[in-house]
């Protein structure tokens, strides 16, 4: 029996949304899927130079200051080279791996799978629309990978391992869904070397763009995100705008000085292509 979580409720009510009251839906838990995915070794990095090469060809600065993906210039054999490397990370033994080269491997085909799964069903206008079974609700519980032997989904990977092994709420601006609502896809792949950096320069670029955190009229309005993983970011509102405070800059960190509570909350599902 499939058990539906927030994500993929999300995906097959959102055509409602607009017009129908929707009750509260609980958020995909973060919940260790098997221990085995918490032993560590002391092995260093996979190989994750196909990807870096993918990400500098293709990932592109909107006007708007979201970073796109060129996936209708994708050429064949870019497209077979990112196979290939997803290939490679199922070959690999993530348990061998440190702790940060582990996070990273992770992260790394979480987003390359993302990407692999959109260009597998070009064109199309949202991540929504692929997979899912009957209900097409969207990709994000269907089996895509196999790692020492395990079939995983996305969420097993987002929720099943990132989230409960190493507890840290930029996971959040790190695995991208394909979306315009989404922290940015960035042009450099994670590394155990990089990984703190890229965490803060994910968490910094998104608090800090409208689709992240803005106040308007004095209305603190922030990315669903922030309401369906409420939990990551403390738990309540003052939790979350903490969270905020740590990283906005600029006029959001002087117009958050003021603030108490979040008016609402927006995310933007469709394709961040180019």
């Amino acid at each position: 029996m499939t058990v539906l979580t927030r994500r993929t409720l999300l995906a097959a009510t959102a055509a409602l949304a607009a017009t129908t009251a929707l009750p509260a839906l609980a958020a995909p838990a973060s919940s260790l899927i098997d221990p085995h995915w918490t032993q560590a070794g002391a092995g260093g990095d996979a190989s994750h130079g196909a990807w870096g090469a993918f990400l500098s060809r293709y990932v592109r600065a909107g006007a708007d200051g979201v970073n796109r993906v060129a996936y209708g210039s994708v050429t064949p054999a870019d497209r077979q080279a990112l196979k290939g490397y997803i290939a490679s990370l199922e070959a690999a033994r993530p348990t061998a791996m440190n702790r940060n080269a582990a996070m990273a491997y992770w992260i790394n085909l979480y987003n390359a799978k993302t990407v692999d799964l959109i260009l597998d069903n070009y064109p199309v206008s949202s991540i929504r629309k692929i997979g899912g079974g009957f209900f097409n609700t969207g990709p994000w519980d269907d089996k895509v990978v196999t790692v020492e032997g395990r079939a995983l989904s996305l969420n097993d990977i987002e929720h099943g391992i990132l989230r409960p092994i190493w507890n840290d709420p930029r996971i959040h601006y790190a695995v991208n869904c394909a979306s315009i609502g989404c922290p940015d896809l960035l042009t450099q792949p994670f590394t155990s070397a990089n990984l703190a950096g890229m965490l803060d320069q994910a968490a910094r670029g998104y608090v800090n763009h409208p689709r992240g955190a803005a106040v308007e009229n004095g209305r603190l309005v922030v990315s669903s995100i922030y309401d369906w993983y409420k939990v990551d970011f403390g738990g309540t509102d003052a939790g979350v705008i903490a969270h905020l405070r740590q990283y906005a800059t600029g006029p959001l960190a002087a117009a958050l000085g003021g603030v108490t509570g979040i008016a609402s909350d927006r995310y933007d599902w469709n394709l961040n292509g180019v």
